[in-house]
């Protein structure tokens, strides 16, 4: 007889769809980061939308993430 003990669930699966988040994952051509606001949490990943489009990240390739603030206000051009 194994001995399994349960395992928990990935800490991004506490994330909440809306939040910003950062993610750094592993791809086949180096580390990447995907920033911007998360629209699909799983066990098995995430999906965050960036500037440049959605973004799937599965679990296994996740280095690290995290929640982060909202972006700065844009700034308006000074008048001179």
């Amino acid at each position: 007889m194994t001995d399994t003990a349960p395992s928990s669930p990935p800490p991004w699966t506490r994330w909440q769809i809306g939040e910003r988040v950062v993610v750094r994952y592993r791809a086949e051509d180096g580390l990447h980061d995907a920033l911007g606001d998360l629209l699909d949490v799983a066990e098995d990943g995430v999906v965050v939308r960036t500037r440049r489009g959605d973004v799937r990240v599965p679990g296994e390739a996740m280095v690290t993430g995290k929640r982060v603030p909202p972006p700065p206000p844009r700034r308006r051009p000074r008048a001179d």
